[in-house]
């Protein structure tokens, strides 16, 4: 399967996007989580907290301890309404 036709889903521990490689949620992945929790926003912050942890974990021992800043915001500071 060539990247181009992964879906945008992070790869674990380093949490980059098997498709598109950057941080992940990428673009695409946000607008597809949007689409799937577009009738319960508050299941989609919910998951995506459930996710960060899970990430901050695989970060923090990646990088001596430290989970990277900015990780609420990366995960669910997007979902709010604008």
């Amino acid at each position: 399967m060539s990247r181009r036709s992964l879906p945008h889903l992070p790869t674990r521990p380093t949490w980059r996007c098997q498709a598109c490689g950057i941080a992940w949620p990428c673009s695409p992945a946000k607008l597809a989580l949007l689409g799937e929790y577009r009738n319960d926003r508050a299941a989609l912050r919910v998951h995506l907290a459930a996710l960060q942890a899970e990430a901050a974990a695989h970060l923090a021992t990646l990088d001596g301890g430290t989970p990277p800043v900015g990780l609420v915001e990366r995960f669910t500071g997007w979902t709010r309404a604008r």
